[in-house]
């Protein structure tokens, strides 16, 4: 007879995620507060935090995530537990603002402390692992995505969040923030772009020609195994002669520093997983689909218009899906020699030792990096289904 079981089933990651909220709540500050905005802060549980009412509520609401996360297994409940945990701390961290906040005091500074983030990342967790099980399509995902970015654009507006210090850098600074978020998608997207319009036919021409295989991705590793700083630290003398010599190069805007010889390196970056991929992704394709492709007479060139990218699109896409990744946050770095970026606020933050000015440049730097896979990830699966 086997034994009988005691006790109640644990989820696994659901009992990780139950003990890190517990650290949270029990262990953890849940903001900082700063006199101003340069000066070492001092953590606020959440008891301190905010009004008595609203933090036992949402001490309540996130011990029942914590618990839901840990005892049941139905994907839509531990979604929901985990929708309805950010729903409460979300608000709760922009109340805590107003709350601690002398009256008429301008200079002090609320920010979300470890207690907040370890909240924020057990509920994203929980919610990714629940989406997981759920087994969403690509359209589902992106509705999810969208929606999840609604949300945080919504509260944004509202207002709810003015009170905390890093919606007070963002105030201070808001025509600059949107100046540098143009300049880090130009960064990121225009060296994708560009590394597609090589990479794609180079990689064409390697499968084709297979004596320059070896060479051609062999050059490309090496260029990848250089650090971010040195090859773009290599990249300013070329340029800057190029741009003292000529005036034409000048006023294109090549110069040895700036957003020239960023886009140059991260466009280096770019080619090894396009070009690989490519590669991959052309040999991946079946010998007789090719074979029966030529038997209806369809030339070299249809052939590869028709038959052998639509069915390397889901490996080539991959390959693009890293690259953004990539450049979104490689563009960060982009910040030392000049050329703009997020990066900006990042290592003026680290300058200043003002962390909420180094967050704004981050968090948006990781959101677009987020979004950038999700929406790459749907269009890979999408491609595979057409295929």
């Amino acid at each position: 007879m086997r034994p009988l079981r005691s006790g109640l089933p644990l989820d696994p990651l659901g009992s990780v995620i139950a003990i890190l909220i517990g650290v949270a709540l029990l262990a953890a500050p849940f903001v900082t507060y700063r006199a101003n905005r340069i000066v070492s802060g001092e953590g606020r549980m959440l008891a301190e935090a905010l009004p008595v009412l609203v933090a036992a509520a949402v001490f309540a609401v996130a011990f029942g995530a914590g618990l839901a996360a840990a005892l049941i297994r139905n994907p839509l409940a531990r979604l929901a537990a985990a929708l309805v945990g950010l729903a409460a701390i979300f608000p709760a961290v922009g109340l805590s603002a107003v709350f601690l906040t002398p009256s008429g005091n301008s200079f002090a500074r609320i920010s979300p402390s470890v207690g907040f983030w370890l909240l924020t990342l057990s509920f994203a967790l929980l919610a990714a692992d629940s989406l997981t099980r759920l087994r969403l399509g690509p359209w589902a995902r992106l509705a999810a995505l969208a929606t999840a970015f609604g949300a945080v654009a919504l509260l944004l507006l509202s207002g709810a969040w003015d009170g905390l210090s890093i919606l007070k850098e963002y105030a201070t600074r808001s025509d600059s923030f949107w100046r540098e978020a143009r300049q880090h998608l130009f960064l990121a997207l225009g060296s994708l772009a560009a590394a597609c319009l090589v990479g794609l036919p180079l990689g064409m021409l390697c499968h084709r020609v297979r004596a320059l295989r070896a060479g051609i991705l062999q050059a490309l590793n090496v260029i990848q195994t250089i650090p971010s700083i040195a090859l773009f630290g290599l990249l300013m003398v070329p340029l800057g002669t190029l741009a003292a010599a000529s005036p034409l190069a000048a006023g294109l805007g090549i110069r040895g520093i700036g957003a020239a010889p960023a886009l140059l390196a991260l466009f280096l970056y770019s080619l090894l997983p396009i070009v690989a991929n490519t590669v991959l992704g052309l040999n991946q394709v079946p010998a007789v689909v090719v074979d029966a492709a030529r038997g209806m007479g369809l030339s070299a060139r249809q052939r590869l218009v028709q038959i052998e990218i639509p069915l390397s699109l889901p490996i080539i896409l991959a390959g693009i899906r890293i690259v953004l990744v990539q450049n979104l946050g490689l563009a960060t770095v982009a910040a030392l020699i000049g050329g703009g970026g997020f990066g900006t606020f990042v290592f003026q933050g680290i300058g200043q030792s003002a962390i909420d000015l180094v967050l704004l440049g981050a968090i948006p730097t990781v959101a677009l990096s987020f979004a950038a896979a999700i929406i790459l990830d749907a269009a890979t699966e999408l491609a595979k289904g057409s295929a």
